[in-house]
């Protein structure tokens, strides 16, 4: 169930960042704390290593300026037979997967004029190895302008191909509206940040006269052949949620609708495709919510005064698209929904980020204690202490639904 790259970050480069006239493509800046509610949450265990990460990554931006600079005092401040030709060669091979084409371009133009100026300065510059030298840096610079481009070439490739992904993923997986039925509605898909693979988590809210219902699911793989289970799942909700009177049928008609798309699939998924998902219904008038689980992550409820509470009595049911394996009944829980509580249904992407120790993202003892106004700004928190947590990038998708009674 892993997959994942980015939907948005942010970028910015500080003042004093010394290869900004060198055009240079914006370095990620330290994430924002998260915006907290009434209680101030602890400070996420991932929080120095982004920092740190960040750091680097300012350093590395800045290193073929500070070759170069290196390279000129070495070669000033010592006998000629030393020479500092790697350093100046350096410069503009470090500059080529880091800058853009001009910048490149500039770090290259630099070295040549920095070796050059040197040996002016130290009267050596028709010398034969002074010669070889200026040849040199010159070649490796235009080398490095052939380099960029390719790797310019290959991220262009990649972006071009989240982009793709991402208004597939949009098309199967729209975003609800803000307000359904009477309550607040947030959703939130967060990608994996280094892969660029279509996800298989996935989420839907339909009202109809049975109430409010909603699935947050999570396909088994990922590509191309997980977005097709979504599609299924999503549209057989769509017209279960409108036509079921229990839940227990909705959670039965998906059953039948994976297992119709199983038999139209090979290799291993036809045998052992699944879906785990978990079912909700949200009365119009009664202040409840019924759950069907179907080996999910159990749903969170946040009161209004901080209290959290795990939706999780009997335990879950196996997971959508396992029906050959037997026949377990579905047992719909019922559990108060009260006014200005927030629902929060999420896939395994929340509760399975790691930090650089392997130490999971727990939820419930993050949220514990803490108030959100609304549904957007607990997705918000969550999406950016998952983030820090993980250092920035995480290894499965992410989907999130949150529900507000007002």
């Amino acid at each position: 169930m892993e997959q994942e790259g980015p939907y948005a970050r942010t970028a910015g480069r500080p003042p004093s960042d010394p290869a900004r006239d060198l055009d240079l493509d914006p370095a990620p800046a330290p994430t924002p704390g998260p915006g907290l509610g009434a209680a101030q949450a602890p400070v996420p265990q991932g929080a120095a290593e982004g920092r740190r990460i960040s750091y680097t990554r300012t350093f590395v931006r800045s290193l073929p300026v500070l070759l170069l600079v290196a390279g000129a005092f070495y070669d000033y401040f010592t006998p000629t037979q030393f020479t500092a030709g790697p350093l100046f060669t350096a410069a503009p091979l470090v500059a080529a997967p880091l800058y853009s084409r001009r910048g490149t371009l500039l770090t290259g133009l630099a070295s040549v004029l920095v070796v050059l100026a040197t040996h002016l300065g130290l009267g050596i510059v028709l010398h034969a190895a002074a010669i070889t030298e200026l040849v040199t840096v010159g070649t490796v610079a235009a080398l490095a302008v052939l380099i960029n481009l390719l790797v310019r070439r290959g991220y262009e490739q990649l972006a071009s191909a989240r982009e793709i992904a991402e208004a597939a993923q949009r098309a199967v997986l729209p975003e609800p509206a803000g307000r359904i039925g009477g309550f607040d509605i947030a959703a939130r898909y967060e990608a994996a940040q280094e892969d660029a693979s279509i996800g298989g988590d996935l989420y839907a809210v339909q009202d109809t006269a049975h109430g409010v219902r909603l699935v947050v699911g999570d396909v088994r793989g990922k590509g191309m052949g997980a977005v097709a289970a979504v599609a299924v799942v999503i549209g057989a909700f769509r017209e279960a949620a409108e036509q079921e009177t229990t839940l227990e049928a909705v959670a039965q008609r998906l059953e039948r609708a994976l297992a119709r798309e199983g038999t139209r699939r090979e290799g291993l998924d036809a045998f052992e495709g699944f879906t785990t998902a978990v079912l909700a219904e949200l009365p119009h008038a009664d202040g409840v919510v019924r759950i069907v689980n179907r080996g999910h992550p159990p749903p969170l409820l946040l009161h209004g005064d901080g209290v959290l509470r795990v939706l999780c009595r009997s335990g879950s049911s196996p997971p959508l698209g396992m029906g050959e394996l037997g026949t377990w009944p579905d047992r719909v829980e019922e559990f108060a929904f009260p006014g200005g509580a927030l629902l929060l249904l999420h896939t395994d992407g929340l509760s399975e980020a790691r930090d650089a120790r392997g130490t999971f993202y727990d939820p419930e003892t993050r949220l514990a204690g803490r108030v959100f106004q609304d549904p957007g700004s607990l997705l918000g928190t969550l999406a950016k202490e998952v983030r820090r947590h993980s250092g920035g990038g995480t290894a499965d998708d992410m989907a999130l639904l949150a529900v507000r009674r007002p």
